[in-house]
C-alpha cells in the first residue's frame, strides 16, 4: 500500500518551558515578513497611484508635449457640482477656453482649462478671471502627441504632490523592502548561521570592530580625545558625554526637517484656498503632519529650556591618563542660575557587554563600583556667574584598568549629578582612561598626587 506524503505546516508553539510555551520561529519570521510585505505593497500601490495620477501626466506635459500657437475662439464657465449633491449645494466655477491650433499638420479645436484659473465658488471672481482672455487672442499652448485634442495653455509642476510622491511611498518602499529582504535572508537558517557575520554586514558596519587602543597597552583604549583640550586652571578639560545633549540635538533635527516639509504643504494648501479650490486630500494630510510637527517643537523647546536653565558643566583634571593608586586635582565649573539643592561628584566603574539573545543583539551596562568624591548642598548661583569647586579624585591601588574590545568594555568616568530646585535633575558624564599600574618614565607612580602647576 502506497504511503501518502502529507505536507505539515510549522507548529505555532515550540518547546514548553515551565508554564509557558515558546513561539514558533517559523511563524514569527512569516509574520514579520508578511508585515513588511504589506508595507512594501502599500508603498507600491500608493506610489503607483501618485505616479500615474500626477507625476507621469505632469512629466509628459513638461517634456513630451510639442509647442503650438492657440487662438481663443470661445470662452465660458463650467459649472462643477459634487456628485449626488442636493440642490443648492456647494458649486464651483471653472473658467474654460475653446482654442484653435495646429497639431501634427492638422487644425484642431478643443476646450481646455487654464491651470492658473483654479475653480472657485465665487462666480463673479470666475467671470473676472475669464475676462482676462479676449476672443481672437493668441496664446502659447502644448498638445498631446498621442491625442491631439488634448491641449494645455500652461506648464509647471505641482511641487507638493511631487514631494508626497517621493517621500511617503519612498519611506514605505525602503522600510518594507528592507524588512522583506531581511526575512527572506534569514528564513530557514539556524541561530548559529544567523549569528555568523556576513560580508555584507562588514560593509554596512565598518566601524563595528575593536576601538583604537593605546600604544604599548593592548586592550586599553586610547586617550587622545581626552588630552586635546587644555583647561583654564588645570592641565586638561575633559570631554563630556551628556545623553541630554544628543537627545536635544536629535529632537532639534527632527523638528526642523519635519516642519520644513509641513511648511511646504501649508503653502500649497494656502495657495489652493486663495484660488478658491479646496484640496481635501492635502488638508487631511496636514492635520496629522501638524500634530507631529507641533509636538516635535514642544519637546525640543522644553529640552532647550532645561539645558539653558541648568547651565553647562565643565570638568578639568590635573593629569591624564589616570593610574591605580593615584590622586588627581579636579576642578568643577557649573553654570546656571537659581538654587541647586545638591551637586555631587562621583567616580564610577562601568562594565558593558554586547551579546546575542536569540535573534537580537543586546548591550547591557552595569555600574559595578562607585566612589563618592565631593558633594555640595544648597548652592545659590547668580545669573551670569558660575560655581567653581575643587576636589581630589583618588583611585585605589587595586582597581581594574580601562579595557575595550569588540564585545566588552570597562569604562571609568567622573559623573556629576545636579538637582536644581526648579528644574529636573541632570547627569553629566566625563569619561577618563585608567592605565595599568605599571607606569613609564615621567608618569606619576601609584600613590602620587598630581597637582596643578602655577
Amino acid at each position: 500500500m502506497a504511503r501518502r506524503s502529507i505536507v505539515k505546516l510549522p507548529r505555532f508553539f515550540g518547546k514548553k518551558r515551565g508554564h509557558r510555551r515558546t513561539g514558533s520561529q517559523a511563524w514569527a519570521s512569516f509574520g514579520e515578513g508578511l508585515f513588511h510585505a504589506v508595507l512594501l505593497g502599500a508603498g507600491v500601490v500608493f506610489g503607483g497611484l501618485l505616479a500615474s495620477g500626477v507625476a507621469v501626466p505632469e512629466w509628459r506635459i513638461n517634456h513630451d508635449f510639442p509647442p503650438t500657437t492657440c487662438t481663443v475662439v470661445a470662452k465660458g464657465l463650467e459649472r462643477l457640482a459634487p456628485a449626488g449633491s442636493a440642490a443648492g449645494g456647494a458649486v464651483t466655477w471653472q473658467p474654460c477656453l475653446r482654442v484653435r491650433y495646429e497639431a501634427a499638420g492638422s487644425r484642431q479645436e478643443s476646450w481646455t482649462r487654464p491651470i492658473s484659473a483654479a475653480p472657485t465658488t465665487d462666480r463673479a471672481a470666475a467671470l473676472t478671471r475669464l475676462a482676462s482672455w479676449r476672443l481672437g487672442e493668441t496664446v502659447p499652448g502644448w498638445y498631446d502627441p498621442a491625442d491631439a485634442s488634448h491641449v494645455v495653455l500652461e506648464r509647471g509642476y505641482n511641487w507638493w504632490m511631487w514631494l508626497l510622491a517621493l517621500l511617503l511611498p519612498g519611506a514605505l518602499l525602503a522600510f518594507g523592502g528592507a524588512g522583506v529582504a531581511r526575512s527572506v535572508r534569514r528564513w530557514g537558517k539556524s541561530e548559529e548561521r544567523r549569528a555568523a557575520p556576513s560580508r555584507l554586514s562588514g560593509l554596512l558596519h565598518p566601524l563595528a570592530g575593536s576601538p583604537a587602543q593605546a600604544p604599548d597597552h593592548p586592550g586599553v583604549p586610547a586617550c587622545d580625545n581626552h588630552v586635546n583640550s587644555p583647561g583654564t586652571q588645570l592641565r586638561y578639560r575633559l570631554p563630556i558625554e551628556s545623553p541630554e545633549s544628543w537627545t536635544l540635538l536629535g529632537f532639534g533635527l527632527f523638528a526642523v526637517l519635519w516642519n520644513a516639509i509641513l511648511i511646504l504643504l501649508v503653502v500649497g494648501a494656502g495657495l489652493d484656498l486663495l484660488g478658491g479650490r479646496t484640496d481635501w486630500l492635502l488638508i487631511g494630510l496636514l492635520v496629522p503632519f501638524a500634530c507631529v510637527g507641533i509636538g516635535g517643537i514642544v519637546v525640543f523647546l522644553r529640552g532647550l529650556v532645561l539645558a539653558t536653565a541648568v547651565g553647562t558643566t565643565q570638568l578639568e583634571i590635573s593629569a591624564h591618563p589616570l593610574h591605580p593608586g593615584g590622586a588627581y586635582d579636579v576642578l568643577l565649573a557649573q553654570g546656571g542660575s537659581g538654587l541647586f539643592t545638591s551637586l555631587d561628584v562621583t567616580l564610577e566603574l562601568e562594565e558593558q557587554a554586547t551579546f546575542r539573545q536569540g535573534t537580537d543583539t543586546r548591550t547591557e551596562k552595569l555600574v559595578v563600583w562607585r566612589q563618592p568624591v565631593q558633594s555640595w548642598r544648597g548652592l545659590q548661583l547668580a545669573s551670569g556667574q558660575r560655581f567653581e569647586g575643587r576636589t581630589v579624585v583618588s583611585l585605589p591601588p587595586t582597581v581594574m584598568h580601562s579595557f575595550a574590545s569588540e564585545h566588552n568594555y570597562v569604562r571609568w568616568s567622573i559623573v556629576v549629578r545636579g538637582a536644581p530646585a526648579r528644574w529636573p535633575a541632570f547627569t553629566r558624564v566625563f569619561p577618563v582612561v585608567v592605565f595599568p599600574g605599571t607606569v613609564g618614565p615621567g608618569e606619576p607612580a601609584a600613590g602620587h598626587r598630581t597637582e596643578a602647576t602655577t
